[in-house]
C-alpha cells in the first residue's frame, strides 16, 4: 500500500511547528508525496495565525518542488454545538478543511457532549475531513463516530502522530476506532500531522495499525491523488452558496 497524499501538516505559521511550507514540500517530494495539505491551526489555538493569514492563502503557488499544494486549515471545534473557529466566508475560499478537538480550544465535557460536538462538526457542509478522534484527552463514542463517517461519507483520520511513542495512551482508542471503521466501511485517511519537515509523509505507525486491524486499501482515501481531489471537488459541489 502506497500513500501518495499527506493532507495534515503544519508550518511555522501554527506557532508550535518549525518548518516552512517550501521545506515541507521539499520533504514531501523526496518521499514520493504528490499532494500536500497546508493545514495550520485555526486562530483559537495559542500562537496560531490570524484570520489575515487564512484570507491570503490564494497567493500560495499551486505546485512547490513538484508537489501540488492544498492550502487550508485545521479548524478547531470550540463548543458543544460543533462550531468552528473560522468564519464561513474564509472557509468558503479554502481548498482543504480539517476539523478536530484540541484541549486549549474546546471546553471538554462528557462522552455524549464531546461526541455530539464532533458529529455536529462532521455535518458542517464546509468540513472535509475529521482528524485524530483517538487522542485520549476527550472521551468519545468511537463506534458512533465511525458509523456517522460511513453515513455521511466524511473521512476520519488515523493520525500517525497520535501513535507516536510520546502518546501511548492513544493506541487503544485508535485501534478501537479502526476496528469500527472496518465494520461500518466509512472512508479513512492517514495523516502525518507533521510539525517538522522530517515527519511529512511519515505513516509508519498508522500503516502498522491498518495492517493489524485489516482496513482494506480501497477504504483509504489517500492511496491516490485522484481519489482525494475527486472527493474534495464533490464536497464543494454540495456547499451552500456564500454571497
Amino acid at each position: 500500500m502506497e500513500i501518495k497524499v499527506d493532507l495534515h501538516t503544519h508550518t511555522v505559521a501554527s506557532g508550535h511547528a518549525y518548518s516552512t511550507l517550501p521545506e515541507n514540500a521539499l520533504a514531501a517530494s523526496r518521499k514520493g508525496i504528490k499532494l500536500l495539505g497546508m493545514t495550520d491551526h485555526g486562530p483559537s489555538m495559542p500562537g496560531a495565525p490570524t484570520l489575515y493569514h487564512f484570507g491570503n492563502l490564494a497567493i500560495i503557488p499551486e505546485v512547490l518542488h513538484g508537489v501540488k499544494i492544498l492550502p487550508g486549515v485545521e479548524a478547531n471545534i470550540i463548543n458543544y454545538e460543533g462550531e468552528l473557529d473560522i468564519p464561513i466566508k474564509y472557509l468558503a475560499r479554502m481548498k482543504l478543511i480539517l476539523v478536530g478537538l484540541h484541549v486549549i480550544c474546546y471546553p471538554g465535557g462528557t462522552s455524549e457532549q464531546n461526541t455530539e460536538a464532533y458529529i455536529k462538526a462532521m455535518k458542517n457542509p464546509f468540513t472535509d475531513i475529521m482528524v485524530h478522534p483517538g487522542r485520549p484527552e476527550f472521551e468519545l463514542d468511537l463506534e458512533r463516530i465511525a458509523y456517522m463517517s460511513a453515513q455521511l461519507n466524511i473521512p476520519v483520520e488515523i493520525n500517525n502522530s497520535s501513535l507516536s511513542r510520546e502518546k501511548k495512551d492513544a493506541w487503544g482508542n485508535c485501534r478501537r476506532f479502526a476496528r469500527y471503521a472496518v465494520q461500518y466501511k466509512g472512508p479513512v485517511i492517514l495523516g502525518s500531522d507533521a510539525h517538522f519537515m522530517d515527519r511529512v509523509g511519515e505513516f509508519g505507525q498508522a500503516l502498522a495499525l491498518v495492517r493489524e486491524v485489516g482496513i482494506p486499501e480501497e477504504q483509504i482515501l489517500n492511496t491516490s491523488t485522484e481519489l482525494v481531489l475527486d472527493y474534495l471537488a464533490s464536497r464543494r459541489k454540495n456547499r451552500p452558496a456564500i454571497i
